[in-house]
């Protein structure tokens, strides 16, 4: 019989290039293992639509301005995304859940773990987001990317589009995981109905709202394993003092 190989250890890793940036921001990480993310959990849980929906009514009591940028939950983005490369008109995904919801296009099904996070998202005004741990090629990495040109073929996208140099993403050893910090996700690691071990992530550059943060982890943590099963391998607060963790 052939010895079983041993899985090799990954990390994430928010390196020294995130930091010099932002100093005070917080990082979220949920990793669930062994779910069912299948089609078939919005029967047997309801509540995860219903759950959705009623997130969608909860984001009022963040638009405290007329102007949506000028919402103190997306304010706060706004000035972060000045403080690296993009291109013109990227935007931090809880401004772009925030702007479909104000302009009356509610935020709807997808599937259950992301609706679960999308949840999330709208009711801490956070941005959320997901990947397929599984898909991960080696370390895991929140970082700029000096030169640019790193791999990425973006959601709905037939195309390569490479990072920018200078810009801020989440890097594997094969390209990007994540455009412009929590920008847009890729093809390559996108939460799918096979997906069975998640890697959920919550970030914050508002010390104010640490409470929120943890809050929101102890939530998405808490609703994935209630409603896809499985177990939780890791929910972990990383920071400027804690920068790094194992994923599997």
């Amino acid at each position: 019989m052939k010895e079983e190989k041993e899985k090799k250890m990954s990390k994430f890793i928010a390196e020294k290039s995130f930091w010099d940036i932002f100093p005070q921001a917080e990082i979220g990480i949920v990793v669930i293992n062994g779910m069912d993310n299948s089609e078939a959990k919005y029967a047997e849980h309801p509540e995860i639509e219903s759950n959705l929906k009623e997130a969608n009514k909860e984001v009022n009591k963040f638009f405290t301005s007329d102007q949506l940028s000028q919402c103190s939950v997306v304010s706060v983005w706004r000035d972060a995304f000045q403080k690296f490369k993009k291109k013109k008109g990227n935007r931090a995904s809880i401004e772009a859940l925030l702007s479909r919801v104000i302009k009356g296009n509610a935020v709807g099904t997808i599937n259950p773990l992301v609706d679960i996070y999308n949840s999330v998202s709208l009711t801490y005004g956070l941005p959320v987001g997901g990947e397929n741990l599984d898909s991960f090629a080696g370390n895991l990495r929140l970082t700029i990317s000096e030169e640019g040109g790193d791999e990425f073929l973006a959601l709905g996208d037939e195309e390569n589009n490479p990072t920018l140099p200078g810009e801020l993403c989440y890097l594997d050893d094969i390209g990007a995981v994540c455009r412009c910090w929590n920008w847009r996700d890729g093809q390559r690691t996108m939460l799918t109905e096979e997906t069975k071990n998640a890697f959920l992530i919550i970030e914050s550059v508002d010390p104010s709202r640490h409470d929120d943060l943890l809050a929101a982890m102890d939530a998405l943590a808490e609703n994935a394993v209630k409603y896809l099963g499985g177990s939780v391998f890791a929910k972990t607060l990383i920071n400027i003092g804690n920068p790094e963790m194992e994923m599997n």
